[in-house]
């Protein structure tokens, strides 16, 4: 009866206690019970279950065992075996890349040793981040040691050798600190430029990884940079801090149209050109520089011209650039559209080598905006005749046979007659092609897994974004559309963009072939043997035409207004000594232009139009006298006292609006030519030039118009 109680008192007991783990282990020597005299099996023996619950437990499980039949064991689940995860190949490569490259670290000699920087003074200074993404700055607090002295310097900054300690070193082993370079300008500058270049930088280098999330054949990085405030100093002076990189440093173009030969290096070159087009022609990354695909220093052109320094030259920057810039594999991998380019200038790029040692020498250096211009004397300018060239680019039909994007994209388009940027686009053979490009956000061809090119500016490692920076790069890329360089794929952007409208401005395309145009015109581009040599070369006047007429074509108005011109033998400021023949074709040509600015509200347009309408004066032979028309753009005219579609405003006033409200006045009193005798509309429109006139200090004169509009109210009643 106690052996019962017992047995039930230890069951009692083990049903109480909670069993957590299970583990079966293989016994070597066989056992027996204490309790039973049965002898247990030895295939039960070497499979006994143990229990980890408990310590108490484990000793009475042999006794609770011999209480049931050897033929039912204890029932316990047995313990689940743990998966290993899988690694992905390319998180193994990561993985032996990191290990490499730190014994590459630990074991490779210390480059700036011999300088002995670890003894001087340690300094506490104030760093200024910069988040491209969010535009937003952030600070913290880093022990650093810089030389007194800076051991090399350029044509703006100076370098100074440094040492930072990681925020998150334990340690104040400064013989494993990193090295830096910090630069200051050696003139003084406002503090603000120290703001800017940072922040030119860190948009570049969001920009490179925009580049890279198109797959190109080879990924860049831009270093970051940051900006160190030592406060402890006296006027707390600030310095630039790039990561210190060893290698061969190559710049490979500048903002000024500097390109180094491509057959070294396609990245940089077609780097340029995917921001142009990324960006929707907004701005183009330039002055390309660095040790192999890591970069620094670079420079933004944007259209405005304005942020970024002194080195944004804004559209000037971006013709450039583009007028040595000649599409590469990597360009067309990457679906880039050429940029339009005269015959001339192709050939010119084909002798890139030859026009790099005359030339390009002189123009790799970064320059300042308001240095890019070369003043020619106008008494030394050349003067050309354009005739044969317009007679060659006219004979090819307008509607002629469409072209696949494997041919030339860059086909010039021809000028007889000119038409609207609307009517351009009666024909679409490139409406597929621009479906594709107008957002790369919708191609599923598009990488969107991406990589996070981390420089050593970095405190720590990380091989892959947060979910918050993932999901801001995201966004970023989805609010990029991509717009072409090409002239024809951009006049049916326009028109795909549904711009209210509006026929002339908004092309930052057409304002880069216009500022092409006045460079060819200057002699920007020609081949000089030196400054001396400059005034005596031939302009290329092909050139300037041809990219005056892709401006016009993109709706640029102040080039649609200096071919209309042009055409009708009149003074224009754009290509000022290109001359054409007074035939009747290039009056007619000269009209439609002229009807073309007026439409987009150029007030001297519309009172050509309205004279000439007027007087049947400068109308071609495709035009003749119509009133209707001449009150309507007198009337316009009038009225437009305002901006043109351009933002550009007629201050010169040299027809007054009280000469012009006389002139229709006029029209209205006699009638004829399709418009209807009317006295009244006549006697009103004289009292309000006569009011004009008095306000303008023409006494004389509003005293004739008051007596003519007192003669109209007599015609009235008769």
């Amino acid at each position: 009866m106690s052996s019962v109680s017992s047995a039930s008192d230890m069951e009692e007991d083990c049903i109480l206690l909670p069993l957590t783990e299970i583990e079966v282990v293989e016994e070597e020597e066989e056992s027996t019970s204490s309790d039973s005299a049965e002898e247990i099996p030895s295939s039960v023996s070497k499979q006994r279950r143990v229990s980890l619950a408990s310590i108490r437990r484990q000793r009475k499980l042999g006794t609770l065992a011999s209480l049931r039949p050897a033929s039912q064991p204890i029932s316990i689940p047995a313990r689940e075996q743990r998966q290993t995860p899988v690694v992905s190949i390319p998180v193994k490569n990561w993985r032996i890349a990191i290990q490499k490259a730190r014994e590459f670290v630990k074991n490779s000699p210390n480059a700036w040793q011999k300088f002995g920087l670890e003894k001087h003074a340690t300094e506490k200074a104030t760093r200024h981040r910069y988040n491209a993404l969010r535009k937003s700055w952030s600070e913290d607090t880093v022990l650093v040691k810089m030389e007194d002295e800076p051991f090399d310097h350029g044509a703006m900054r100076e370098c100074f050798r440094l040492k930072k300690l990681s925020n998150f070193s334990r340690s104040l082993d400064w013989n494993r600190a990193s090295n830096y370079v910090a630069k200051r300008y050696i003139e003084k500058v406002d503090r603000d430029v120290y703001f800017e270049d940072v922040k030119l930088q860190m948009d570049a280098k969001l920009w490179g990884e925009e580049f890279n999330r198109h797959d190109p054949p080879k990924k860049v990085d831009i270093m970051q940079v940051v900006m160190l405030e030592f406060k402890d100093r006296p006027g707390s002076p600030l310095y630039h801090l790039e990561h210190f990189i060893e290698g061969k440093y190559i710049k490979y173009n500048s903002n000024s149209g500097f390109v180094e030969d491509e057959s070294l290096r396609c990245t940089p070159q077609a780097f340029s050109h995917f921001t142009f087009e990324r960006s929707s022609h907004n701005l183009i990354v330039v002055d390309i520089q660095g040790v192999g695909d890591l970069w620094t220093d670079p420079q933004i052109h944007t259209k405005e011209g304005t942020d970024y320094g002194d080195g944004n030259l804004g559209t000037k920057g971006m013709a450039l650039y583009f007028h040595s810039h000649a599409c590469n594999r990597i360009c067309k991998a990457l679906n880039l559209t050429p940029f339009d380019l005269s015959n001339t200038e192709i050939a010119s790029l084909e002798r890139a080598q030859f026009i790099q040692y005359v030339w390009f020498q002189t123009s790799s250096k970064t320059i300042l905006r308001g240095s890019e211009e070369i003043v020619i004397d106008p008494r030394l300018k050349n003067t050309g005749d354009i005739t044969l060239f317009l007679r060659q680019r006219s004979e090819s039909p307008r509607n002629s046979p469409r072209v696949s994007e494997s041919e030339d994209v860059a086909m010039s388009t021809s000028v007889s007659p000119p038409y609207s940027p609307i009517d351009f686009l009666d024909d679409d053979p490139f409406a597929a092609s621009l479906r594709r490009l107008r957002s790369d956000s919708e191609n599923s061809s598009v990488t969107r897994g991406r990589v996070r090119y981390d420089s050593e500016m970095s405190d720590c490692f990380d091989d892959t974004m947060s979910p918050e920076e993932e999901a801001e790069h995201e966004e970023f890329a989805r609010r990029q559309v991509s717009r072409p360089s090409c002239v024809t794929l951009e006049v049916n952007f326009r028109r795909m963009s549904l711009i209210q409208g509006q026929l002339t401005g908004g092309s930052v395309l057409g304002e880069v072939h216009l500022e092409m145009a006045k460079y060819h015109e200057n002699g920007r581009f020609a081949p000089q043997q030196g400054l001396n040599m400059l005034h005596q070369e031939e302009v290329d006047w092909d050139s300037a035409i041809f990219h005056l007429e892709k401006a016009a074509v993109c709706g640029v108005l102040e080039a649609i207004v200096a071919l209309a011109r042009m055409f009708l033998q009149l003074p224009h400021d754009v290509l000022e000594g290109a001359h054409v023949e007074n035939t009747e074709e290039n009056t007619n040509r000269g009209v439609d232009y002229m009807r073309m600015a007026a439409v987009a509200g150029d007030r001297s347009a519309m009172i050509y139009l309205a004279n000439g309408y007027h007087t049947g004066i400068g109308l071609g032979t495709e035009r003749e006298i119509d009133w209707v028309e001449a009150t309507r753009w007198y009337s316009q005219a009038v009225s437009q006292s305002g901006e043109d579609e351009e933002g550009c405003y007629d201050a010169t006033m040299e027809d007054p609006a009280y000469v012009l409200m006389a002139k229709e006045a006029e029209l209205y009193r006699q009638g004829g030519h399709g418009l209807e005798r009317d006295p009244e509309r006549a006697a009103e429109l004289y009292n309000e030039a006569a009011e004009l006139a008095m306000a303008a200090m023409k006494g004389r004169l509003a005293s004739k118009y008051f007596m003519i509009a007192e003669e109209c109210w007599g015609e009235m009643e008769e």
